[in-house]
């Protein structure tokens, strides 16, 4: 096996993303969960009031928002790790 293969293969940054892909895979999970929740919800506020839940469609919001930075992350165009690493985010996405 050629060295520069074998150093790259050892080297400890691309194992710790790894790492952090695989956190983030499995919180990405539970965020899709949750905001199927929030859909719900959603859905019975405007058949029972007919109007929107406000606080909803922040969470909403913010939740699409921080499944889009991992989806950034996960597919290495963001090296920015998302929440619980860095901020959470506040609207809609801004182009890292």
């Amino acid at each position: 096996m050629n060295d520069e293969i074998k150093q790259k293969i050892l080297d400890k940054e691309t194992w710790l993303r790894g790492l952090y892909m695989l956190l983030f895979i499995l919180i990405a999970g539970v965020a899709r969960f949750v905001i199927a929740v929030v859909v719900l919800f959603q859905f019975f506020s405007v058949l029972f009031t007919g109007n929107t839940n406000a606080q909803l469609l922040i969470l909403g919001q913010n939740l699409s928002t921080y499944i889009y930075q991992i989806t950034l992350f996960l597919t290495f165009n963001s090296e920015r790790r998302p929440f619980p690493f860095g901020d959470w985010p506040d609207g809609a996405p801004r182009r890292l």
